[in-house]
């Protein structure tokens, strides 16, 4: 396990973008999401492992890659939300990221003292990427 940081966030900071070429996987750590009291501050979309499907369950292995396209989907089109530009229904993907972004925000939330085992944490990610159905 190594630990590199890195000036500003700055990802393309030669020592960090060498680290993740070689590296099996990383996890990246946000000011971003710190600030918003967001902890811990696992950026997931800039976060990758490529030993994952290797090593996970192909239920968990398609937990985690809708939960990825959730966050994705709704970080392209954030800013269009947040000035209201976006109109409901002009495109399904959007309208269901929106319906889900909050339930799976508070499943990547964690207090510090907070321990859940791993058949826990799949019932509840499968549960956040399910609670926006219907709306």
């Amino acid at each position: 396990m190594f630990t590199v940081l890195v000036d500003g966030d700055d990802l393309m900071d030669p020592i960090a973008d060498a680290a993740r070429s070689i590296l099996d996987g990383h996890i990246v750590l946000t000011r971003r999401l710190a600030g918003l009291n967001h902890y811990p501050a696992v950026d997931v979309l800039q976060s990758v492992s490529r030993v994952m499907p290797d090593v996970v369950s192909e239920e968990q292995l398609l937990l985690a890659n809708k939960a990825r396209e959730v966050l994705a989907v709704y970080q392209e089109a954030e800013d269009l939300i947040n000035v209201g530009a976006y109109v409901a229904g002009s495109n399904p993907a959007i309208d269901r990221a929106r319906s889900l972004i909050g339930p799976l925000q508070l499943f990547l939330k964690q207090e510090v003292d907070t321990n859940f085992s791993l058949a826990e944490t799949r019932r509840l990610l499968a549960q956040a990427l399910q609670e926006g159905k219907g709306e």
